[in-house]
């Protein structure tokens, strides 16, 4: 991990040589590939010559290749066979083949994977100490895992073991040698719940130091599973069972002291089941960001939010060499990047800037061209340029790319949660998470409805004076939202108040139809009528 940090920023002294370094790689291992030649890989020489010689192309304009790929050809894409192809749900839901090579793994994945678990090393060794120490909620291995058309797993990058398919040994997660890891009881492939109730059967029983979620929906649903299933776990703890069946000595003692917590404490919090938790590990940008300062507060007052990287399952962006809150530094050897103005459109020809371009303050499209057969691709993601270190920009994760647009506003995701922030400090409010959606009005002027689960109780006052408070925020971060507004062709936005764990109930409701947790992600933008009934019940 030390290792593999000390390289990336040693690459700080020199990002345009890295970035030129990584075109290098890539046009030379793919010059002789389907892509390679029809581009003219063999000619390019420069990242100019590269952009005009390469559109911009989204997954969609990758999948001709990448199902042929799937379908057996070789030397379409990349230079490399394929071992396996990430799933990943994408800004549609649509399930991606994200291809994934040997080279991949050596090049651009696994320096960054590995640089990313330096600060928790580094800061908390003795979350390291013991395999039971960290609680690793993403980790999710399966015994037989389904395969595309050339019999190649197609699976989540947590359900991955790179020791045995790339030589990788020492790239096991923290949390991933703990008793829970591989579960010792059989369940159902798409039994998701299940499984994460046996894992946190399992836990209550050990000293957890950290939690590893990388999705931060992840962690949210700990607190209220163990409330949810807490008869069910002490029950079994006492009896010394799991799902029903013998697993180990009853534990009687633990059992009565879980029993003593909950009846002292009335809810019980991650705090009482494990007193010594130092770290939670995930994405804390975003919507994440207004609802993990209570989420942590449930693990205790003195735990770190250590962010995971910016990063897609496609390729890596930043990483977090240190313990910044948010950002991470741009990982200039795994690929070349470019970026966007986020208020601009992705086009084909859109104009690009190159990392030493971007602006501390501003917020960009990122795209990238790595050796395993991604060029030019736009991640889906909007970054926000915090500062910079050593020579390269140092990134946090602010929205996703799409905009809601009824009336010519053109909101993105984080103008929106900068004017929710905005709305709950001027109100001195919080919330456990937030969605949206453009309904018409009684007068037929479309307007946002906001779905709100608070943290505490609201008063009405409170409410109208935060809807007020959001509708001002919203056209300060928006001209288009400001002129909409003003010609009245959208209306005044509405807070509709859930019960609290309204979210968490709708988490739940889609892992448990089959959906993986790592991928039942915050959505703010929900203009799925089915989707935004479950959630709010209406």
């Amino acid at each position: 991990m030390f290792a593999a940090r000390d390289r990336l920023r040693a690459e700080h002294a020199d990002p345009r040589g890295a970035q030129q370094r990584a075109l290098a790689d890539l046009l030379a291992f793919n010059a002789d590939t389907e892509f390679g030649r029809r581009h003219g890989f063999g000619r390019i020489r420069t990242l100019d010559a590269f952009r005009s010689a390469v559109p911009i192309r989204d997954y969609a304009g990758h999948a001709p290749w990448i199902e042929r790929t799937a379908a057996g050809e070789r030397n379409l894409l990349t230079a490399d066979a394929p071992a396996l192809y990430f799933t990943s749900s994408g800004s549609t839901g649509a399930h991606k083949k994200v291809p994934v090579t040997p080279r991949f793994v050596a090049t651009t994945f696994m320096p960054f994977y590995l640089a990313a678990w330096a600060p928790l090393a580094e800061h908390f060794p003795d979350v390291l100490a013991r395999p039971d120490a960290v609680l690793n909620l993403k980790h999710d291995p399966l015994t037989a895992p389904p395969t595309v058309g050339d019999g190649r797993p197609h699976v989540g990058a947590s359900q991955v073991d790179f020791g045995a398919l790339f030589g990788e040994p020492l790239s096991a997660e923290p949390g991933t040698g703990a008793p829970w890891a591989s579960l010792p009881v059989p369940t159902e492939p798409g039994d998701h719940l299940e499984r994460a109730y046996l894992r946190l059967r399992l836990a209550v029983q050990s000293d957890v130091r950290a939690l590893v979620g990388i999705n931060p929906a992840m962690i949210a649903a700990v607190p209220y599973q163990l409330n949810l299933w807490w008869d069910r776990i002490v029950k079994e703890v006492r009896d010394g069972t799991l799902g029903g069946l013998p697993h180990r000595a009853p534990d009687p003692d633990r059992a009565a002291e879980l029993e003593r917590l909950a009846a002292y404490f009335g809810t019980v919090r991650p705090a009482h089941v494990w007193p010594r938790v130092r770290a939670l590990f995930c994405w804390t940008t975003g919507l994440a960001s207004l609802y993990l300062p209570a989420l942590r507060a449930e693990f205790g007052p003195e735990v770190a939010l250590l962010p995971a990287p910016v990063a897609a399952s496609e390729g890596p962006v930043g990483v977090a060499l240190d313990r910044h809150a948010s950002a991470g530094s741009l990982v200039a050897s795994a690929a070349v990047h470019e970026f966007v103005p986020a208020d601009d459109d992705l086009a084909p020809d859109a104009a690009t800037l190159l990392p030493h371009e971007i602006e501390a303050g501003r917020e960009y499209h990122v795209l990238f061209s790595h050796v395993g057969g991604l060029y030019r691709y736009p991640v889906g993601d909007v970054v926000r340029v915090v500062d910079r270190v050593g020579g390269v920009p140092r990134l946090a994760y602010a929205g996703r790319g799409v905009r809601s647009d009824a009336a010519g506003e053109r909101l993105r995701d984080a103008q929106v949660v900068r004017a929710l922030r905005a709305a709950l400090d001027a109100g001195g409010l919080g919330l456990r998470n937030v969605a949206c959606r453009v309904e018409p009005g009684r007068d037929g002027v479309p307007a946002y409805v906001f779905a709100l689960a608070p943290h505490g109780g609201w008063g009405t006052d409170e409410t109208t004076r935060f809807a007020a408070a959001l509708d001002r925020g919203l056209a300060a971060e928006s001209a288009g939202y400001a002129t909409a507004r003003a010609d009245r062709r959208l209306g005044a936005p509405t807070a509709r108040l859930l019960p609290e764990d309204a979210f968490l109930r709708d988490w739940h409701a889609a892992v448990g139809a089959g959906i993986r947790p790592t991928q039942v992600k915050d959505r703010l933008f929900r203009p799925d009528d089915a989707l935004w009934a479950r959630l709010t019940g209406a």
